[in-house]
């Protein structure tokens, strides 16, 4: 019987295996609450500077040309920097920030049969060192994220843009390859931040990550960048900035910082104005809101807590070296019984009251925000009898009384792979019980955060590589329209070694049927009709138990009591509204 503590690597050549070779996981120390250097030297000083607004995030912005992100962070540093044509706001409506108005079916902007979208500008915007901002720059961020050797990290939301053609210096023209409801995606929201293209026209190609702007940006924005050293990023106004001089002289933003410490500097400490996505123990938060300096905000949106099986065999590689290839599928995953004695091991009431409290909510469907995309008939339960009993039907039994179970002589054993958190090691912790329970050997790993969430090929630790069996991370969609998101799940986007695991389908799931409805949802103009095919996907998502998902999670911020005009959205960066912060009037 294969019982090992480690699980085993093979090389499955054509007529078998060839080779076993052993691998271990990647362990990280926990230094999640411990807090940081710069932290304690803030909390010594007895004042610090009202002019000044401090930002602080657990993770280190890498570039700040957003279209090379490596994750949401650099997207939240290049957001106070650079601008889209229109972002949606917390109740979902457009709102025009590079754009003089919202394009419509009434007034023209968006054509009848939805093959194009026409969007006019601003005339009265500048870029920070003085030139004029036209729809050239907008078709020039097209034609970068667009160039393969560029390989932007925003390239999936423009794959139904068949082309960008400025009409005249303030009109834009969007068509589309074929219908598209989703007209709003491109250019709006965080992933539709405009470059300038007398900045980076020479770095369009495979120069584009050695551009000196990607660190120093002349973008549309409030504020500037004056300084990025080892992910503290300083700003000051923007001079040329459209909207007027922002509330602030200068801005610093601070990567990182454990969720805890973060916390803490903005609640008690009173040493920072804004601490972002803070996954902190709910009863922790609480102690920290007590007499506080600040307040927490939750705000909902399409953020879903999940955890992944994997549909190929994390251990073992094909004749050309590719671990969680799908052409070895999962020896135990494989099976839908297994899947879903899985699912009913998982206690989502216990994690959500105990881990998130009034930032997450028990939920057992992947999409579930706009609301109307929600399929009323999905639900979840927690029974371990008969997750036990599905797991016997699927002959995994414990023939030798030691409480694991095992079919052919191999145990069913688990590695579960998470990133360095507080929050996600307590999940880890109450699933693996579960599991245990039903007589399964599980193996919990903890990876560094900058590791798992890496965009890097070299990184073999990160999510979309998922040399694992099983792992724990919270995604949603960047849109109000789903179509981007709902498409990681199709046979198209398996992360694989071709794409250099670039591509976001990391269980390697892949059914012709979801497939068959998400080509159908992405190009139908009825409303309705279109939410029914969304819906349809969500429950094939839970009948196949292709992903568990376990908490709808808050976007929980803390935010400083000085401020004022603070407004979030879950559709954007949290700082896509920072040209409006400003501290609270003084008393009389």
């Amino acid at each position: 019987m294969i019982r090992s503590g480690f699980r085993t690597v093979l090389l499955v050549a054509a007529a078998g295996v060839a080779l076993a070779a052993t691998v271990t996981c990647s362990q990280s120390t926990d230094l999640t609450n411990a807090p940081p250097t710069a932290i304690e030297a803030d909390e010594a000083a007895p004042t610090r500077d009202p002019d000044t607004l401090r930002l602080l995030y657990s993770r280190s912005a890498v570039t700040l040309n957003p279209h090379l992100a490596t994750g949401y962070q650099d997207f939240e540093a290049a957001r106070i920097v650079y601008e889209p044509l229109a972002s949606y706001n917390e109740a979902g409506e457009l709102v025009p920030f590079l754009a003089d108005e919202i394009p419509s079916l009434e007034n023209g902007g968006v054509a009848a049969d939805g093959t194009s979208v026409t969007w006019t500008l601003r005339p009265d915007i500048t870029w920070a060192d003085g030139e004029p901002f036209t729809a050239a720059d907008v078709v020039f961020t097209f034609e970068f994220i667009r160039n393969p050797v560029v390989a932007a990290a925003t390239a999936q939301y423009y794959e139904g843009v068949k082309s960008v053609e400025a009409i005249d210096d303030y009109t834009v023209k969007i068509t589309f390859a074929t219908p598209t409801p989703a007209w709003s995606v491109p250019f709006t929201g965080q992933t539709g931040l405009i470059l300038p293209r007398h900045v980076f026209a020479e770095f369009n190609g495979p120069t584009a990550r050695d551009a000196l702007a990607n660190l120093q940006p002349v973008g549309t924005g409030p504020y500037q960048v004056v300084g990025f050293e080892s992910g503290n990023i300083i700003y000051e106004p923007n001079p040329s900035y459209w909207g007027g001089r922002p509330a602030f002289k200068r801005v610093e933003l601070s990567g990182g910082l454990a969720p805890y410490a973060a916390a803490r500097a903005v609640l008690q400490a009173n040493t920072a104005d804004f601490a972002h996505n803070l996954q902190v123990e709910a009863e922790a938060l609480s102690e920290l809101e007590t007499d506080a300096s600040g307040h927490i905000t939750h705000l909902f949106g399409s953020q879903v807590e999940r955890i992944m099986l994997n549909f190929s065999n994390p251990f073992a590689r094909t004749e050309e070296g590719e671990r969680s290839s799908p052409e070895i599928p999962h020896p135990y995953f494989s099976d839908v019984r297994v899947r879903q004695a899985f699912n009913l091991a998982i206690d989502r009431d216990t994690i959500a009251k105990e881990l998130y409290g009034a930032s997450g909510k028990p939920i057992a469907q992947l999409l579930v925000a706009p609301a109307d995309y929600q399929s009323t008939d999905i639900a979840y339960t927690y029974d371990l009898e008969q997750a036990k009993a599905l797991l016997n039907e699927a002959g995994w039994v414990d023939t030798n009384g030691d409480g694991l179970r095992e079919k052919d002589g191999v145990a069913l054993e688990v590695l579960f792979q998470a990133a360095v958190n507080p929050v996600r090691q307590k999940t880890q912790a109450m699933v693996s019980d579960s599991l245990q329970e039903l007589g399964v050997d599980v193996q919990v790993s903890r990876v560094r955060i900058d590791e798992f969430f890496s965009g890097d090929p070299e990184d073999t630790g990160s999510l979309n590589h998922f040399y694992a069996d099983m792992q724990v991370y919270s995604i949603g969609s960047e849109s109000p329209d789903p179509s981007t998101y709902m498409g990681w799940w199709t046979c198209a986007k398996i992360a694989s070694q071709a794409n250099q695991w670039q591509e976001p389908n990391n269980a390697r799931y892949c059914n012709p049927e979801y497939d068959r409805l998400w080509e159908e949802a992405k190009q139908e103009l009825d409303p309705d009709r279109r939410a029914e095919l969304f819906q349809q996907m969500n429950e094939l998502l839970a009948q196949d138990v292709a992903v568990i998902p376990v908490v709808h999670r808050a976007m929980t911020n803390a935010v400083s009591d000085r401020l004022t005009n603070v407004e979030f959205t879950p559709w954007d960066a949290s700082t896509w509204a920072i040209k409006d912060w400003s501290p609270q009037p003084a008393e009389p």
